[in-house]
């Protein structure tokens, strides 16, 4: 008799895997896709017609799901479940007493230093066309990360938005991101600069016509 698997865990593994067969099923069928009248609905959501960036994108997707899925099966068998994530923590304690001392002189709070900019990542470094991480990258960036940011993910790699989900799972997906690390908001801003882009793309082609 297999252990039951966490209520959490559950969730999550049934988004992963749905996302999972639903980036095999599209990568098994884009070419064809690709030939069809409706083929730009599709497109605008990765922001190209390019078939291999699209593919790359597809390809990854898969990998993350996968890793994903082993991670939670891997978390299961432990029989711990995964909280969420408080979204709204308690506000910081106030001082009794916001005025310093007369004659003393304080430093600039930590919110109010300068700080060095972060260093830029090298050209590629998150573009699957250029560098293509393995499973086990991934799995370690998994056990690293908020669960709800590598759906995130996936779902940016796998151009999911809420049109090509039902209902019901695409609630799945806002819980499985909102409660656990992810950002819908970077979801929805991140298709809607790629349809801008691909617009764009599509004026560039002589006789283009998409709507």
């Amino acid at each position: 008799m297999e252990p039951e698997v966490p209520n959490n865990i559950a969730l999550l593994l049934h988004a992963a895997r749905t996302l999972l067969g639903y980036g095999r099923h599209l990568i098994d069928t884009i070419c064809l896709r690709a030939t069809a009248p409706n083929f730009n609905a599709i497109a605008a959501c990765f922001g190209t017609a390019n078939l291999s960036t699209i593919f790359a994108h597809l390809n990854r997707g898969i990998l993350r799901a996968a890793a994903l899925e082993r991670v939670l099966l891997a978390r299961a068998a432990t029989g711990r479940d995964i909280p969420p994530i408080d979204r709204d923590p308690a506000p910081p304690a106030q001082p009794a007493s916001l005025e310093p001392p007369q004659n003393q002189t304080t430093a600039a709070p930590p919110a109010m230093r300068k700080l060095p900019p972060p260093p830029s990542l090298p050209a590629g470094r998150d573009d699957p066309e250029f560098s293509m991480p393995t499973i086990q990258d991934l799995e370690r960036q998994v056990r690293r990360r908020p669960i709800g940011r590598t759906i995130l993910d996936i779902c940016l790699d796998l151009a999911v938005v809420p049109g090509f989900c039902t209902g019901d799972f695409w609630n799945e997906l806002f819980d499985s991101m909102h409660f656990f690390g992810g950002s819908i908001a970077t979801l929805m801003q991140e298709s809607n600069r790629r349809r801008q882009a691909f617009a764009k793309e599509q004026d560039r082609k002589i006789g283009s016509n998409w709507d």
